[in-house]
């Protein structure tokens, strides 16, 4: 019996169709800017948002990385959530790496971070204190969709304040089908995007950051430094024009089988069902039970990320089925209370 794997979309597994992409794509040496399946995508991908050049990565941690180090110079900040995988998930790069100090700001429940709090955290021109260049945002946050009407106003506060605005949009195709919109019409606030492919998109490795000519320039070269230049990656590439074309569309599928679950787990006892939000689900177990849980639904074949605290996330993704999913609600109702 296979594995459901509800720990992230990160551990997709790429598809014979896809496999085949990679295999048949054309290939050169990238840091010369010679493999024409990563210019592809790169070419793309900044089409497809509104952006004038993309650059390929090798993971979404090291795409926001060279961001906030283009947008910001040494001594400078940004304004950042502190639930934010940007703040919190990233092995404080941009501190260690970019000497770039971050503010940190509570996030609200929508995961927007309020515009009076950013207001007041920007600091003053004086020699006192870091400079304030850049306000970065997560969408989706916690598989939370940022309203579109609180996008236009943080653009218009950063224009107001001289902010670059940047977007971590690892899931931002995720946000843009659960709101039925295009990804651009999300991406048009912001002077850079990072998107991840490796996620609900099921490419196996692969981020893409896009922006202006000059910022991508300068990423480049910031790649570079930090050991992210590959040689024949059209190999990869192709996985992520492969997921562009086909697997967009589906991450519908996706939130409708997380929707589906926390509807399976609403009402058994011994958990508490605490949010579901495009394709995640996240539930609450007491502390003392969390063990339990795990060596059952390890037995069961189902793998959680299950730690120390009570909160426990699942995520959806293209390899978990309906019958994952209903397979899944079985071994929880299996649980013994």
């Amino acid at each position: 019996m296979d594995w459901i794997d509800l720990r992230s979309d990160t551990v997709t597994l790429p598809s014979p169709a896809m496999r085949e992409a990679m295999a048949r794509a054309e290939v050169g040496d990238d840091v010369y800017g010679e493999d024409p399946t990563v210019n592809a995508l790169q070419q793309r991908l900044a089409g497809d948002l509104g952006f004038k050049a993309g650059l390929f990565v090798p993971s979404g941690t090291q795409s926001n990385l060279l961001a906030l180090m283009s947008h910001c110079q040494r001594g400078d900040e940004y304004i950042v959530g502190m639930d934010a995988h940007t703040y919190k998930y990233e092995g404080g790069g941009a501190a260690v790496l970019g000497s770039i100090q971050p503010q940190p700001l509570p996030q609200a429940a929508d995961g927007t971070l309020p515009l009076d709090a950013i207001e007041r955290a920007i600091k003053p021109d004086d020699a006192h204190y870091a400079r304030t260049r850049l306000l970065c945002l997560e969408n989706t946050w916690h598989g939370r969709a940022l309203p579109q009407a609180y996008l236009a106003q943080a653009r218009a506060l950063c224009d107001r304040r001289g902010l670059a605005l940047h977007l971590d949009g690892a899931r931002l195709f995720n946000a843009a089908v659960s709101q039925g919109v295009e990804a651009r019409t999300i991406a048009q606030h912001f002077d850079s995007v990072s998107v991840c492919l490796s996620k609900g998109l099921g490419a196996p490795v692969g981020s893409v950051l896009v922006g202006t000519q000059a910022l991508i320039d300068k990423a480049r070269r910031l790649r570079k430094m930090a050991g992210g230049g590959m040689r024949q990656a059209g190999i990869l590439a192709a996985a992520g024009l492969y997921a562009l074309d086909y697997n967009v569309a589906r991450l519908a599928d996706d939130h409708a089988r997380a929707a589906r679950l926390a509807e399976g787990l609403r009402d058994l006892p011994g958990l508490q069902v605490t949010a579901q939000h495009t394709n995640m689900v996240f539930i609450d177990v007491p502390t003392e039970r969390l063990q339990a849980l795990k060596a059952h639904m390890d037995a069961a074949r189902v793998r959680l990320s299950i730690g120390y605290t009570p909160a426990i996330r699942m995520v959806l993704h293209m390899d978990v089925d309906n019958a994952g999913v209903r397979r899944a609600v079985d071994a929880f109702q299996a649980f013994p209370r």
